[in-house]
């Protein structure tokens, strides 16, 4: 069986380096463990902690945070490493070769990914971009058949920040329920709006429900290897068996900073951070889209730290993202997405890094317009 490569990761491992301003992570500035772990005792308390193994499933004190976090049961939650973990493991409980799967696009290429690597057929859905990146209720039917085994989304929406309005998330539920379909739902966005409150979850919505999260987006600790996914019980002892297999457990000390990071006041505290990195870097992004001389557009996301910029020129997304690169500016191909003709650009950065690299990145495209 033939792999399919994360193609998002392998464009970004192979051109980093070459470039002087990488707009392709898709969150804000990292956080320092000093955002975390402030207070001089509690450091210490850290530093005398022996670094054995960890709890396989999660230790149980961070299983409740997430839990918290997630409106779930501690015993629904599996600590994973990363959400791409949960994500494979899930997917790899789910699906057998030969299985339907539907999938909702653009959207994170991990599940794409797995889902063919597993050999299923997987159908994809795509969210209407004249329409404000849209979901259509009636191509979401037509693509679910009676043998579909996973529907599989992500909200909020990677790399368009959209996120479902109510009418679109009944229609997704109707649709996995119609077939008795898993519904997959990757969550790690959560808590990067850039006003109101945090997205709801999705987790309780639907009795066959996967809803996978992360520290690396809306708590900016992607270094922190901490992801989870929240199941029903016989899934999550499926994937545990899967995830212990793979990793045997998170690691310790990223357990702890993590249990840490989404209690209060820490928890808050980072959220601010993030909203105010996308705050700040999506007025920079909309300016220079405003100025772009109609040779760009974007639809404002609602959440996430990446606008997802459609280029008005003739060349497509991997020749001008090449382009880019070239001029020291590292930005994702829509392609990767299965979108043409736009690019990923992440602005949760300061402006001192952001502004530069948008200015090459304006220049590199007037050039291919003349």
């Amino acid at each position: 069986m033939a792999f399919v490569p994360f193609a998002l990761v392998e464009w970004q491992s192979r051109h980093e380096a070459a470039s002087e301003y990488s707009l392709a992570d898709s969150g804000c500035r990292p956080a320092r463990l000093l955002d975390v772990v402030d207070d001089p005792d509690e450091l210490a308390r850290l530093l005398a902690v022996e670094q054995g193994y960890g709890v396989i499933a999660g230790a149980p004190a961070l299983r409740e945070r997430i839990a918290a976090w997630q409106d779930a049961r501690a015993a629904d939650v599996l600590v994973t490493v990363g959400g791409t973990e949960a994500n494979a493991v899930a997917l790899d409980a789910l699906i057998e070769p030969g299985a339907h799967a539907v999938v909702v696009v653009p959207g994170y290429p991990q599940l794409h990914g797995c889902l063919v690597n597993r050999g299923a057929r997987v159908a994809t859905v795509a969210l209407d971009a004249d329409r404000g990146w849209r979901l259509d209720p009636d191509a979401l039917d037509c693509a679910v058949r009676p043998d579909t085994r996973v529907i599989a989304i992500t909200h909020p929406n990677n790399p368009t920040g959209a996120v479902l309005d109510d009418a679109e998330i009944a229609a997704v539920i109707a649709a996995a329920e119609r077939v008795g379909a898993w519904l997959l739902v990757d969550e790690v966005h959560r808590g990067t709006e850039a006003h109101g409150g945090v997205t709801p979850t999705l987790w309780g919505r639907y009795h066959r429900i996967v809803c996978v999260g992360s520290m690396s987006k809306a708590f900016a600790l992607p270094g922190l290897r901490i992801g989870w996914l929240v199941a029903p019980p016989a899934l999550r002892a499926q994937a545990e068996r899967r995830h212990e297999y793979a990793t045997i457990a998170p690691a310790r000390l990223a357990s702890q900073l993590a249990e840490r990071a989404l209690a209060e006041p820490v928890r808050r505290r980072l959220l601010d951070r993030t909203r105010a990195f996308v705050q700040a870097g999506r007025a920079v992004l909309r300016a220079w889209v405003d100025a772009g001389e109609g040779l760009i557009s974007l639809v404002d996301p609602p959440a996430t730290a990446v606008g997802f910029v459609r280029t008005h020129v003739a060349q497509g997304s991997l020749e001008v993202a090449e382009l880019l690169r070239q001029r020291g500016v590292l930005v994702i191909p829509g392609a990767h997405f299965g979108v043409e003709h736009h690019l990923r650009i992440t602005h949760g950065v300061e402006a001192s890094y952001l502004m530069p690299a948008l200015q090459r990145a304006g220049a590199a495209l007037r050039g291919l317009a003349r």
